[in-house]
């Protein structure tokens, strides 16, 4: 497995002297795995320090999270690995004064036996210590009693409560009594998509195959409750959450805290998605989010997946929650937008059609019986056609021209057929469909392509193959003014600009228009063909240089695709 390690063995040390180098209010401890704030008050003047810990790979936990109004130092075991008695004991000898020190312990055995011996022995030694322990897993509801549970990600949530607690000058006891009343009222539960590998290791611990993810899984690659068939980001947040709601028995009214925590692997994409899937389930129940937060907060090292996390609220926890920290990794109060949509100051231009007019002349409805039916067919062209430009594209960008495709058409069969009434106006339709349709480059190539020919057709009631050859060339010609590109440059031009040259020949040689057509699509899939050979010039494809060689550009077949879809239809009637 390929990682960015120097030697496995020293990971740990290499990160923490990595983030300390960034960092400024914090440092490495001595030879210790541990990260303290820096510089601390003078011992007599510290408030209640509070530290927390585990094994490594679960960042930005636990380093990420020391400062000011948060961790005052982070123990760090080996990868998945609790950190040792000593470790722990030199944290808390290096960050507690008078006020003493609050452990928060994820609940793994190696953390409890860890932490609690380095308790012990900070108490003989005179610094009085307290231990919260988080066991927020609640996929384990069914299986074991609540203390026996796992701790996850919602830790993060009791290590900023209990952090601003302590930096407001709360007494010890009453910092850990805070604290474990949030871990009290904490529910999280995680999905794991695949498996995680440690640094050092060939391949992953385990492998999930590709329709199966597991339910209810742990931070160290632990197996979960369940093992089952993907589902949906909503379907899966819904499952996610109704174990939550029923373990902390949430009300109709009551206030929460969300937090949507990824594993190490997931897009922040994905993770928006369950984010807007979680709250609107939360708030179908009638519960209210206060602060929300999305990111990767305590990870599994490269795993793919997510957990999420709800904290029950009250004005008490809101306050301590909103507090300021110096804590890096902390993304500052989740103010939660309850707005999310505006309506466009300018709103966009309709169509005839779109106003509720329709064609009444007969020139109009005859356009519209001959292009409605020949558009369709390109639709269906380009859906039927979807993995293969999508094949084409991977092999030279960024595999997205399928799906563009497959979008234009879907765009393309909801033209209105009041918007085709005549050939300018159908033209220009297609622009303003195909503009906000497709993304990437073909979208404004294809809507400044057809505008273009829609120019050139202009007011034109009956326009002649003559006219519409023109309005090809003026297409081709708008797309390499826009883009930069010129025939042999491997673009979609190369397929366009000879269907225009066999069109344009043909006609003055007297061709019939069907036959025309037909010599400009045998050009474009030549054309298009033609582009195997070619060092691409232009677009993204010409990062690959020689690389591309041997694979037809995409944009040209899709060129020659939608040309022979329109075949059966031209010069038919």
């Amino acid at each position: 497995m390929k990682k960015l390690v120097n030697d496995p063995s020293l990971v740990v040390r290499e990160m923490l002297e990595g983030i300390a180098r960034t960092v400024p209010h914090v440092a490495v401890l001595g030879d210790e795995n541990v990260l303290v704030r820096n510089p601390l008050p003078g011992a007599a003047a510290r408030t209640v320090a509070v530290i927390s810990g585990g094994g490594s790979g679960h960042e930005p936990a636990h380093g990420g999270y020391v400062g000011q109004g948060m961790l005052s130092a982070a123990v760090c075991g080996e990868v998945f690995t609790s950190p040792s008695t000593d470790a722990v004991l030199a944290a808390i000898r290096a960050s507690a004064g008078p006020n003493g020190a609050l452990l928060v312990v994820k609940n793994y055995t190696g953390d409890r036996l860890n932490f609690g011996l380095a308790a012990e022995l900070a108490r003989a030694e005179g610094i009085p210590v307290e231990i919260v322990v988080v066991a927020d897993d609640v996929s384990l509801r069914g299986h074991t009693e609540r203390n026996q549970r796992r701790g996850i990600a919602g830790t993060v949530l009791v290590h900023k409560i209990a952090g601003a607690a302590a930096a407001r000058g709360d007494a010890l006891d009453l910092v850990a009594a805070i604290a474990r009343s949030a871990a009290a009222n904490l529910g999280t539960m995680g999905v794991a998509l695949d498996g995680c590998t440690l640094p050092g290791a060939e391949q992953a611990g385990f492998r999930l195959a590709d329709d199966e993810i597991e339910l209810g899984m742990g931070i160290h690659g632990e197996k979960g409750v369940e093992r089952t068939t993907p589902m949906t980001a909503s379907e899966l947040t819904q499952t996610l959450l109704a174990s939550i709601v029923e373990d902390l028995a949430l009300k109709s009214g009551e206030r929460v805290a969300l937090l949507v925590n990824g594993l190490g692997a997931t897009p922040t994409m994905e993770l928006a998605i369950v984010m807007r899937d979680a709250f609107e389930s939360l708030s179908q129940r009638d519960v209210v989010v206060e602060r929300a937060w999305t990111g990767t907060f305590l990870s599994a090292l490269n795993m793919p997946g997510c957990s999420i996390s709800v904290l029950r609220l009250d004005d008490a926890r809101l306050a301590l929650l909103d507090a300021k920290t110096e804590a890096h990794a902390w993304p500052g109060v989740g103010t939660v937008n309850r707005q999310i949509r505006i309506e466009p100051a300018f709103p966009a231009a309709h169509t005839r059609a779109e106003a509720g007019a329709t064609p009444a002349d007969p020139a109009s409805v005859a356009w519209t019986r001959r292009l409605k039916p020949a558009l369709d067919a390109v639709a269906h062209a380009l859906i039927e056609n979807e993995a293969l430009f999508t094949d084409l594209d991977s092999r030279a960008g960024d595999g997205d021209l399928g799906a563009s495709m497959h979008r234009a058409a879907q765009a393309i069969l909801a033209v209105p057929q009041g918007a085709l009434d005549s050939p300018g106006s159908a033209l220009a339709a297609l622009s303003t469909t195909l503009r906000r349709a497709i993304a990437g480059s073909s979208g404004p190539f294809y809507a400044t392509a057809l505008l273009r020919a829609s120019r050139t057709l202009g007011d034109t009631a009956q326009p002649g193959a003559q006219d519409w050859a023109a309005a090809m060339r003026g297409a081709a010609e708008a797309i390499s003014e826009l883009g930069g590109a010129k025939p042999g440059d491997r673009t979609m031009l190369d397929a366009l600009v000879p269907a225009a040259d066999a069109l344009e020949n043909a006609l003055k040689s007297g061709r019939p228009v069907a036959e025309a057509w037909a010599q400009a699509v045998s050009a474009a899939e030549s054309g298009a063909k033609s582009t195997e050979r070619m060092t691409p010039r232009a677009g993204r494809a010409s990062y690959l240089g020689a690389r591309a060689i041997g694979t037809p550009d995409g944009g040209a077949v899709v060129v020659a695709c939608w040309l022979k879809a329109l075949q059966p239809h031209i010069g038919a009637g």
